[in-house]
């Protein structure tokens, strides 16, 4: 069994019938991008972020978000440092390898912000200082629905920095049943071996890079684009950017050195509906209707 074969089939150990969501979400880490969870308490999101970093070989640091919560706590300060003289700069918690931003839309959308540098460029400035962050970077956030009270909506800005956007909902009876019988998964989930490491990782981003997109794929990805302008809340360039590079992702998870058709619409409801969420509802209804109504070539 291939490596990502057994990263997946460990996750899976303790994210119970949910295999769609956990490919996705490693999908989104190979294709270098950040991980938007959404969905009520208690499904089990904090728990696939942290079976993910575990699973990966790759520290991990949390941040709970809360409304009194400061960017300087995020990306770190310069303190004093009275027997040197000079300041000294103490990094946050955002200099890791993967960040959890947990229920992201508790704090402020001042706070939100300070992720915003560090997801883009792989990068924080503090006090005119800029500061790289470790390779590989990944943000994991989770967030509560909007409908939930004490929650700030993500502005646009910082929705775009998401690579996905996944939801896990309620598992079926049989999974739920398996959970009943073997308790709470949280602890399983610190407790799962590394199947890779930083190095490994960064070698299997490279060959997402190395993947190859026909024409007519390309083509396809341009026409889904088109599509949604014609709706009046399109899609922008970094968008058609993300549908391929998640795309590449899906076919080396597949096992294959080139991406079909298939691999779009794999991952494109992921990919998309968030950027769609001014179309109505939260996007998913109108992404869905982009690819029913959008003919592969």
């Amino acid at each position: 069994m291939d490596v990502l074969a057994r990263a997946h089939t460990q996750l899976a150990t303790v994210i119970l019938g949910k295999p769609e969501a956990i490919r996705l979400a490693l999908a989104c880490l190979l294709a270098r991008g950040h991980l938007l969870i959404e969905d009520l308490p208690g499904v089990g999101k904090t728990t696939l972020a942290t079976a993910l970093a575990r699973t990966l070989g790759l520290h991990l640091r949390r941040i709970q978000f809360t409304s009194d919560l400061m960017p300087a706590d995020i990306v770190g300060s310069a303190v004093f440092d009275r027997d040197q003289q000079h300041f000294r700069f103490h990094p946050g918690p955002v200099f890791s390898e993967v960040v959890l931003a947990d229920e992201i839309n508790r704090a402020t959308p001042k706070t939100q912000s300070a992720l915003l540098e560090a997801m883009e460029e792989g990068q924080a400035t503090i006090d005119g200082e800029t500061h790289l962050l470790p390779r590989p970077f990944f943000v994991i956030a989770t967030q509560n629905p909007q409908r939930l009270l004490g929650t700030f909506p993500l502005p646009e800005s910082q929705l775009d920095r998401f690579l996905m956007r996944i939801d896990l909902g309620h598992p079926d009876r049989e999974a739920e049943r398996a959970m009943l019988t073997a308790g709470d998964r949280r602890g399983a989930a610190t407790a799962l071996p590394a199947v890779l490491d930083p190095a490994s990782v960064i070698a299997l981003q490279g060959q997402v890079d190395a993947i190859h997109v026909a024409e007519p794929v390309r083509d396809y990805v341009l026409d889904l684009l088109a599509a949604s302008r014609r709706l009046g809340s399109g899609l922008s360039p970094r968008a058609g950017l993300a549908m391929q590079q998640a795309a590449r992702a899906w076919a080396l998870l597949s096992g294959r050195d080139h991406v079909l058709p298939d691999d779009v619409q794999q991952t494109a409801v992921a990919v998309i509906a968030h950027r769609l969420h001014a179309a109505g509802d939260d996007g998913r209804a109108t992404a869905m209707e982009l690819l029913r109504s959008t003919p592969v070539r």
